[in-house]
């Protein structure tokens, strides 16, 4: 399915930026890894015959270097960008007068702006490609409204309305640019989340229990192929039916 398709990962070090690269792997990409964790980094891309370039998404220069050295290693030609790279750890929990003005602006700063310039920096090469496929890391808590994680669900919707705004200006190019909006994954990157949140999902999706990250990687194997541009736009709850869109 992804055979010949270069595709750049973010936050793909490990957790579910790790499983997805693992599926995109299997469907025949060839894969460079972006993080800000090298160890870890490196480490994943060897075990998948990948290229890894270190990038931090608060940093704006560090995404302009990410770009040009992706440019160096291809003709200058991307088949497709997954921006999974955010933060999602130790920010839930909260209510909304308490969150600290410096963590909401942190943020915001790696998830909406990180993910935009993320994007800037890599259209030209996806525009050549003749076959651009973006596909965006949003969740379902910006879909139904999960209370005290806000700073996380503002940025998460700030995705889900990008995804949407940029389909139209890529799409002239044959650029795709689609969101998947998973619930919570049993991943390292939800350890935190309390098991009352855990037992919510598990129990009120269509498909009752725990969700795996093949649930997800799959579908965004899917949204990088050729044969998804028509769903240009959407945003998919892939949460086995926990919120319908």
């Amino acid at each position: 399915m992804l055979t010949d398709r270069t595709i750049v990962v973010t936050g793909a070090a490990r957790g579910l930026g790790a499983e997805i690269a693992t599926t995109l792997a299997a469907h025949g990409a060839r894969l460079i890894l972006g993080d800000i964790l090298q160890e870890e980094g490196h480490a994943t891309a060897k075990r998948l015959g990948a290229d890894f370039l270190p990038v931090d998404l608060a940093e704006p220069q560090s995404i302009a270097d990410f770009g040009s050295a992706i440019r160096d290693l291809t003709d200058g030609t991307v088949h497709g960008l997954v921006n999974n790279g955010a933060i999602a750890t130790g920010i839930g929990g909260i209510p909304f007068e308490q969150i600290e003005i410096d963590s909401w602006d942190l943020v915001q700063r790696v998830n909406v702006r990180g993910t935009w310039l993320m994007i800037r920096a890599m259209a030209p090469m996806l525009r050549a490609s003749g076959s651009g496929r973006i596909v965006n890391l949003a969740s379902d808590t910006a879909i139904w409204g999960a209370p005290n994680l806000m700073s996380y669900v503002a940025s998460k919707g700030a995705v889900i309305s990008m995804t949407r705004s940029l389909a139209r200006e890529l799409g002239p190019a044959q650029v795709g640019v689609t969101a998947v909006a998973p619930g919570i994954l049993t991943t390292e990157s939800t350890e935190y989340v309390p098991a009352q949140r855990h037992a919510l999902y598990e129990n009120g999706s269509a498909v009752p229990g725990p969700q795996a990250p093949g649930n997800v990687t799959e579908t965004v194997a899917f949204l990088s192929s050729p044969g998804a541009l028509t769903l240009t736009g959407q945003v998919l709850p892939v949460n086995n039916g926990f919120v319908f869109a």
